[in-house]
């Protein structure tokens, strides 16, 4: 195979940074080394420009179809791509939900050419859902334990349990919202406090205690952890777990109004402070934003009334290599929570510089920093909780060799596909 680009710089191989030259051959990866020698288009990167492989955030709320008043494919895979994100994974709690192979084959035609960068489309678990006949066309299965946005909730065990057992047969993982349902109490909501106090973490522990004693070992994802000990129990039943960076950023007393409302809460600093903690110690699988958009009009709507849930897909990984930037956790953890770890997790040939993976690179220069403001974000919703922060955008974005980002500017075409089409 002739190769059409090759990208020169110091780049992040096998968690070593150092120059290497990138061929790349329609879309994918086909030689690192060195020297490669060929190329239409060689693109050289400065000594400041860093290399890493696209991320991949497996946890996003597209709201396409049903809800695109919030957000929709373009705009949030737009968002996705400023961040150097090249592959997200979209939740299947959409209008329709999507739970059976017509729902599922009929957003996959509706989002069909409206993205920017690649994605898959998640299959919720009812008790109809005939997995085996999903399995080919989805990158995992959604299974909601706690109440949030939609109306797929499972949580009685007679049902859960042998519907799980049939998702897994397929070889897929399946992600948990964990949350016990019977757990979350329904008293009247007027703040953040009020909020936390329903969805108690103990509705969490118990919920991957649930797991852990019927599914232990299997490829089971916790989604939004946000408890260190709801991150010790699934980390002794072997399964992956995912944290967003507004369960380790944010604290209930921040803020009482509907802005800070998501599913789970936001937690007390003592609890946020230790799944910190945990996050820089390398203890958490992935990272996962859980993007939930919501307009300006539905958060400014009574707390009891307004729904839960914030946007990130933007903001997430610029704050994580900030992070990086300023020295609190390592590059190699950013790409391998970031990229790597998902990947890996859901079976895709994404998330590393190596042969035979798709030519996604999100390149940084880490010497410039800036400060997230929220005017300039691409996200329908039209806000963030994350204004203000500093944080590192990719100068360059690439995905399966085309430019969606140059020189921080975004430049993208609706070049993304399906992962499982």
């Amino acid at each position: 195979m002739d190769i059409e680009t090759v990208l020169m710089g110091r780049a992040l191989i096998d968690e070593e940074l150092r120059y290497a030259e990138i061929g790349i051959a329609d879309g994918k990866i086909v030689t690192v080394g060195s020297y490669v020698s060929g190329g239409e288009r060689r693109i050289e990167l400065g000594t400041s420009m860093t290399i890493l492989p696209g991320f991949m955030d497996p946890h996003v709320h597209l709201r396409d179809p049903g809800m695109t008043q919030k957000e929709d494919f373009s705009t949030g895979t737009a968002a996705a791509v400023c961040a150097g994100v090249t592959t997200v994974l979209d939740m299947p709690n959409t209008k329709p939900p999507v739970y059976n192979v017509d729902t599922l084959l009929e957003k996959k035609a509706s989002v069909k050419g409206r993205s920017y960068c690649d994605y898959g489309l998640f299959a919720a678990i009812t008790p109809e859902t005939n997995s085996v006949l999903m399995a080919k066309f989805v990158p995992g299965f959604k299974l909601f334990m706690g109440s949030t946005t939609g109306n797929i909730l499972l949580n009685d065990d007679e049902l859960l349990v042998p519907a799980v057992k049939e998702a897994l047969s397929t070889g897929k993982r399946v992600s948990v919202h964990a949350e016990d349902d019977s757990m979350i109490l329904k008293e009247p909501e007027m703040c953040t406090r009020d909020h936390l106090r329903n969805r108690p973490a103990a509705a969490e522990h118990n919920a991957i205690r649930r797991l852990a004693s019927n599914f232990k070992g299997q490829k089971i994802n916790i989604c939004h952890i946000t408890t260190s000990e709801g991150l010790d129990i699934a980390r002794a039943a072997g399964f992956t777990t995912e944290v967003t960076m507004h369960h380790m950023m944010f604290e209930v007393d921040r803020s009482s109004n509907a802005y800070y409302k998501t599913n789970p809460p936001i937690r007390d600093i003592n609890t946020r402070d230790a799944l910190f903690k945990r996050f820089v110690a390398g203890d958490i699988t992935m990272i996962g934003t859980d993007h939930a958009p919501h307009t300006v009009a539905d958060k400014s709507q009574e707390f009891d009334a307004a729904p839960g849930g914030m946007p990130g897909v933007e903001t997430t990984m610029p704050l994580v290599m900030n992070m990086v930037r300023n020295g609190t956790i390592p590059l190699n953890q950013a790409v391998r929570m970031g990229a790597q770890a998902p990947g890996e997790a859901f079976g895709l040939k994404k998330g590393r510089i190596a042969e035979g993976y798709d030519a996604d690179f999100a390149i940084f220069d880490l010497r410039r920093s800036s400060v997230i403001d929220p005017r300039k974000l691409h996200s329908k919703c039209g806000h963030t909780q994350y204004g203000g922060m500093e944080a590192v955008f990719p100068d360059t974005v690439i995905i399966r060799g085309e430019v969606q980002v140059e020189g921080t500017e975004f430049c993208g075409t609706k070049i993304g596909v399906d992962i499982c089409g």
